[in-house]
């Protein structure tokens, strides 16, 4: 990246190259930090498969509720997240979610009647929606392009680790005492979170330009000339402070494809069923009358589910985006048609499957292989990528809402639409989806490996990329520094 000076105090910019990858440590701690709010995201996913066992034999329950709360409550979460995001800053979104995410896991875990494991879960999920809209957003606007794939990954990955806590502890706990874990988890994850800066994006687009340079310093790291990234970042924060965002934009066609873009990931995500598998392990596999014990299979699950992660982060930023989702869309469509149709063999057509007892754990297996390689992780980082930034808060507030949106008609109706179609029928549904979504990929989805978050709007915004040559008062008073990277 060149930087052109001018005599006359005014700056110009013109961008030849990219910035050069650096797995600083400060940006691999940025994404941990956030990160470790998804893995208690992932354990509140998990909860049910395990704790509704042994929640079953104590008290009566509303499974199918205490299942889809979280999600419902999640959408609220996302809505608010947004103006969150946007007035209180990334970081101190992130960090207010702490203490009620604790005090949520903390009511369930004392709860004497059910309605207050409902008014805990509620509160869990409001802080779901709100860390599952701030986490992205935070991870797009710190790390560099070339390796905002990997390290925007984190949080997935991470957040299987709390699914795979919660699955192994599950075996072990009940109910009340894994709830107490879940409250426990968010000590290191508020202590983390106090340790990294707001984003520099954040900073400039509020006018604390100093705090902004700092906070890019610290993450590129001390020995690093950060002054082309800051003008850089106050360029494209100029441009779009010069139209006052509004709610109308949101509905406006120049933004209309990103926003689409990214409603459709999330609603494949989301009806490809992968949260009905999670929430419904247990059940799952007690359904099918596996061969493999059903708490030993959640356990084999979470493991495969953890593992597949590190596979997506590994050839996310060498492979891309687009690749990754074929590759999922495809196994998820195979894993799922095989098994309704184990379901079928074994309930409609009556037949002897004692010889197939593996199947079932084997398929559940591939297809969150399957999902965790593109169609968990990716709908979450592009929605941190394409969005425009001018409507980024307000517009991952939808997407968000929208994603929970889904997860709770998934859950809530699952034994439902089990109970209408058949077990066979329901995955066979689930299949179809996954298998649309393949076209929707090819069509509509662009790459984002390694361009930057300017880039990738110019492109989806129709936007003519020209090379930056600006003017701009504003940021005059940024001086550059004689070290480099």
């Amino acid at each position: 990246m060149k930087i052109l000076m001018r005599a006359d105090t005014h700056y110009s910019i013109a961008v030849t190259g990219a910035y050069e990858p650096k797995y600083t440590f400060s940006q691999v701690l940025a994404a941990i930090a956030v990160s470790m709010g998804s893995m208690i995201i992932g354990f509140s996913s998990g909860y049910t498969s395990t704790g509704l066992v042994t929640m079953k034999n104590s008290t009566v329950i509303s499974a199918s509720w205490i299942g889809s709360l979280m999600p419902l409550a999640a959408l609220a979460g996302g809505v608010i997240g947004g103006p969150l995001v946007d007035y209180l800053g990334r970081r101190r979104t992130i960090l207010l979610i702490a203490p009620p995410f604790c005090v949520g896991w903390i009511v369930i875990a004392i709860a004497h009647v059910v309605e207050l494991v409902f008014v805990g879960r509620a509160i869990c999920g409001l802080c779901v929606g709100v860390g599952s809209l701030a986490f992205p957003v935070y991870l797009g606007e710190t790390i560099q392009p070339e390796v905002r794939g990997t390290l925007g990954l984190f949080p997935t990955a991470i957040g299987n680790i709390g699914i795979l806590i919660c699955y192994l502890a599950g075996t072990y706990l009940d109910w009340s005492a894994l709830a107490f874990l879940g409250a426990a988890m968010n000590i290191p994850f508020f202590i983390l979170m106090f340790i990294i800066p707001e984003t520099p994006r954040w900073y400039i687009s509020h006018g604390r330009m100093e705090e902004a340079r700092k906070a890019l310093q610290w993450l590129r790291g001390k020995n690093c000339d950060i002054e082309s990234e800051i003008r850089e970042i106050a360029i494209s924060d100029a441009e779009a402070q010069a139209d006052n965002a509004s709610i109308r934009d949101l509905f406006s066609i120049k933004y209309t494809k990103a926003i689409l873009i990214s409603l459709g990931l999330m609603a494949f995500q989301q009806l490809s069923g992968i949260n009905a598998v999670i929430f419904y392990t247990v059940t799952i596999f007690q359904m099918s009358g596996s061969s493999v014990d059903e708490n030993l299979s959640a356990i084999i699950v979470g493991i495969v589910n953890f593992a597949s992660t590190f596979v997506a982060t590994a050839l996310i930023d060498r492979a891309g985006r687009k690749l990754l989702l074929y590759i999922s869309s495809v196994t998820m469509t195979i894993t799922l048609i095989i098994l309704g149709t184990f379901f079928y063999v074994k309930y409609q057509a009556k037949l002897d499957v004692s010889d197939l007892g593996w199947l079932p754990l084997t398929t559940v297996m591939i297809y969150l292989l399957g999902f965790s390689l593109a169609f968990g992780p990716i709908p979450w980082l592009m929605m941190g990528e394409i969005l425009p930034a001018k409507i980024r808060g307000s517009a991952a507030s939808i997407c968000t809402a929208f994603n929970w949106l889904c997860t709770f008609i998934v859950t809530k109706t699952f034994q439902n639409i089990v109970d209408a179609i058949s077990a066979a029928g329901t995955f066979w549904l689930f299949g179809s989806i996954c298998f649309v979504g393949l076209f929707f990929v090819i069509v509509c989805v662009p790459e984002t490996r390694g361009k930057s978050l300017d880039q990738i709007e110019n492109k989806i915004t129709g936007r003519e990329e020209k090379p930056r040559t600006r003017r701009l008062s504003s940021i005059a008073n940024i001086k550059p520094l004689p070290n480099g990277c």
